[in-house]
């Protein structure tokens, strides 16, 4: 059986909660920046989508499984941003969506 979120009663352990902090927090600075508009959208929703497991704290990992493979499926759609540090956040980003999903 399945509870609310679409787990099956399983934890997301705590390593895994900062890598979604982290990855909210990262996406979160690149709002803050000057970036292209096309880059700021995607960013927009990625922030969005990592936000909403990053503080769910009843989230299961098959939610967070199929929301970090949204994020990076977003990030896939970002070339550049044209600002050096908001580039700097969205590859540490993919990375840390990569961890969580490895």
């Amino acid at each position: 059986m399945t509870d609310a979120n679409g787990g099956d009663g399983e934890k997301v352990d705590e390593e895994t909660r900062e890598r979604l902090r982290s990855l909210h927090e990262h996406l979160a600075a690149t709002a803050e920046r000057p970036v292209e508009r096309t880059a700021s959208a995607h960013l927009g929703e990625a922030e969005a989508v990592a936000g909403d497991v990053a503080e769910d704290p009843d989230v299961s990992p098959s939610v967070v499984r199929s929301r970090v493979e949204t994020v990076a499926d977003l990030l896939s759609h970002v070339d550049g941003t044209g600002d050096d540090e908001a580039d700097d956040h969205v590859e540490r980003a993919r990375e840390l969506a990569g961890e969580v999903l490895s």
